[in-house]
């Protein structure tokens, strides 16, 4: 069997999303599990750390790469990546279900597409214009 390196990584800053949110781990934990499922990918593990004062970062490794995210609660500040390999999950799915439960006031994307020669960089057809507040 060949496997394929086509990969799509879409990386979102979010700004103006409420402190409670992004300083609650265990809600960013349920939240980002979810958005895997939505994508259609496999989690394999998880990882989530809640800073003192303030601050989350969350790790959810999938079979086919992963979703992340570290948060500034005082800054209303939340960095999202999320990698997969293949053509069968779409990672732009789990970052739109990421910044609809986020409600930021401002979002700004990013998207590679890797594994076919150079990267190519392209603003990805999302949907925050119409998630975010």
């Amino acid at each position: 069997m060949e496997y394929s390196t086509f990969g799509r990584h879409v990386a979102v800053d979010t700004w103006g999303v409420d402190f409670d949110l992004l300083n609650n781990a265990d809600w960013l934990q349920a939240q980002m599990i979810e958005a895997a499922e939505v994508c259609g990918a496999t989690v394999l593990s998880v990882q989530a750390k809640q800073f003192e004062p303030q601050g989350a970062t969350v790790l959810v490794l999938l079979s086919e790469s992963h979703l992340s995210i570290h948060t500034y609660p005082e800054k209303g500040f939340a960095a999202l990546d999320c990698y997969t390999c293949g053509e069968t999950v779409d990672p732009q799915l789990a970052i739109d279900h990421m910044v609809s439960v986020l409600k930021p006031e401002k979002a700004h994307a990013k998207k590679l597409v890797r594994g076919i020669g150079e990267l190519q960089v392209e603003t990805p057809d999302m949907k925050i214009a119409q998630l975010v507040k």
